[in-house]
């Protein structure tokens, strides 16, 4: 027995041996975030699916983090180092607040989150979107991708499934939209990446952010439109191998 037990142990431990594990090879960090401006406010969208490579480690996690009672950050890329910059911005502001005595506006925010993202562009792996509302300039939107840039802009995608939104969003966006137009296209446009990109899933996150303040809104994954070769949601597997006359 004891001998059995040997050989078991020198056949494992060669196996485990010489398999390639890839540790040290690049992770893909995929997901999808939108922000859009619409008359009166901004609507911010994420999915909820956190991957590392083939495997999925948090598939309803909140992408879409609060920076102060007015403004509203989309965090792609590495969740490291997305939370860290958004730490120390919600910090910097809380101080500027209390300097000033008056609510931070969002390009104040925004330059907070480019600055830092500029200083540590060879150490960070992370591209953000700032969206919020104040009584200077009412709605914006900014967008800080890889390396800290910072560019105003009417929408604005990131993640993974950017790459499946750009021509929808030439087509589908307009200015002037209401608040209800422009959170059906933030949870249209996600629901599409979704569908088409494998490193977003999961749910639908939504923040409106206007002068009345802000609505959070969660769309659970059965109540997103379906698109093309796309199956229906079912409770088993079952379901979807057997056809509904022979069960």
């Amino acid at each position: 027995m004891a001998l059995d037990f040997l050989c078991y142990l020198r056949f494992f431990y060669a196996r485990f041996t010489s398999m390639d594990l890839h540790l040290d090879a690049p992770h893909s960090m995929g997901t999808t975030i939108i922000g859009v401006t619409y008359n009166g406010g901004v609507v911010l969208g994420a999915d909820s699916r956190t991957s590392t490579g083939m495997y999925v480690a948090n598939r309803a996690s909140d992408k879409i983090t609060q920076l102060t009672d007015n403004v509203y950050l989309c965090r792609s890329g590495s969740a490291a180092d997305s939370q860290i910059v958004s730490d120390y911005v919600r910090y910097f502001l809380h101080q500027h607040i209390i300097q000033l005595g008056q609510p931070a506006t969002v390009k104040v925010a925004a330059n907070l989150v480019r600055l830092l993202s500029y200083n540590n562009k060879n150490m960070l792996q992370t591209g953000l979107i700032v969206g919020g509302w104040d009584r200077y300039e009412g709605g914006k939107i900014y967008s800080v991708p890889l390396g800290g840039t910072i560019l105003e802009q009417p929408f604005s995608i990131g993640g993974s499934g950017s790459s499946y939104l750009y021509g929808f969003f030439d087509q589908a966006w307009r200015e002037g939209m209401s608040q209800d137009e422009a959170e059906e296209l933030v949870v249209k446009a996600v629901s599409l990446a979704i569908a088409r990109d494998g490193a977003s899933g999961g749910v639908v996150r939504t923040v409106t952010i206007n002068s009345e303040g802000l609505l959070r809104k969660f769309h659970p994954g059965d109540s997103l439109p379906l698109w093309h070769e796309e199956l229906e949601p079912q409770n088993s597997l079952l379901d979807t191998l057997m056809p509904e006359d022979s069960q």
